[in-house]
């Protein structure tokens, strides 16, 4: 089959202009929704018990999904093998990337705010992030957005695509996998505290690099910003995402984190960058900086394609 580099950057256009058709999500979901069915339904059957037995469970449930994407996605490969099937194979390719997807999230959060509908700019929000929405002011919907922007520049996109040219199919699909796991059960609470410990560390692993990555790709599009990117993306709760938010912030001129609740309950994050709080301009802007990113990311992975 064509090389890696060559069916990645043909995903990453292609997903770019069609993303994923609302209509096929709406017939059979998408292979997140997909996993995180199976995440639920081993959730609800094993946490249970002693600390101890939820961690080993949730150890279990990070090897049930990492055994399960990576078959299928070998078994995808083998059936696919060349000819007309790389076509094919390509638009699977693009069901594990999320640029067409996030650009479109996060300009759903944009329009309203630009036009001063601030009620409707905070049920946009709501659906891409997990703090308490019902409360923010123009300034904290705009931090919440460009947050998500910058972190899930890291997880939707370069994530997927560096375990693609790392592992094939089977990279990407175990890294969706387990990033999906992290989001619904990697937390800190009561009940995931044990059984979502393997699904946040095996995430906090896979993440290292693509986050750095998309650190520097961001700081790039951004036009600098690099120091402040070093100086202040340690200061985040994540080892991950204080990179990407980071270089947002820093290539912004704008400061992001700072104080949010989630579910009632308030959570005193660490300030990243220097300046004035976001407005709606600076979603626009944060909005230009990763369309920028990504295309970057095309020219690295064109550069890779191109000896072969």
């Amino acid at each position: 089959m064509t090389d890696r580099a060559t069916l990645l950057l043909a995903a990453l256009m292609t997903e770019a202009v069609i993303g994923y058709p609302a209509w096929l999500f709406a017939a059979a979901g998408h292979p997140v929704s997909w996993t995180g069915a199976l995440i639920a339904r081993l959730e609800s059957d094993w946490n249970i018990g002693s600390g101890t037995r939820r961690r080993a469970m949730g150890i279990a449930v990070v090897g049930v999904i990492i055994a399960a994407s990576g078959g299928v996605g070998w078994a995808v490969m083998a059936a696919l093998d060349d000819g007309w099937a790389v076509m094919v194979f390509v638009l699977i390719v693009t069901t594990g990337l999320a640029q067409r997807s996030l650009h479109d999230h996060v300009a759903a959060v944009a329009r309203p705010l630009a036009a001063r509908n601030l009620s409707a700019a905070r049920v946009a929000v709501s659906e891409i992030v997990g703090r308490d929405t019902q409360a923010l002011d123009e300034s904290s919907v705009s931090v919440a957005a460009i947050e998500s922007l910058a972190e899930s520049f890291c997880d939707g996109v370069v994530a997927p695509a560096f375990w693609f040219l790392i592992a094939g199919l089977p990279g990407m699909l175990i890294c969706k996998a387990v990033n999906t796991a992290d989001s619904m059960i990697g937390h800190r609470d009561a009940r995931h505290r044990d059984f979502g410990w393997a699904a946040a560390r095996t995430d906090d692993l896979m993440m290292l690099i693509p986050a750095r990555l998309s650190g520097l790709m961001i700081a790039a599009a951004g036009r600098g910003g690099l120091p402040m990117m070093w100086r202040d993306a340690r200061k985040h709760a994540s080892p991950n995402g204080g990179w990407p938010e980071a270089a947002m912030s820093s290539a912004l001129g704008r400061r992001l984190g700072g104080p949010v609740s989630y579910e009632s309950e308030p959570s005193d994050r660490a300030w990243l960058g220097d300046g004035p709080a976001p407005d709606a301009a600076d979603l626009v802007r944060a909005l230009s900086i990763y369309h920028r990113a990504c295309l970057l990311l095309w020219v690295i992975v064109g550069v890779i394609a191109w000896p072969r």
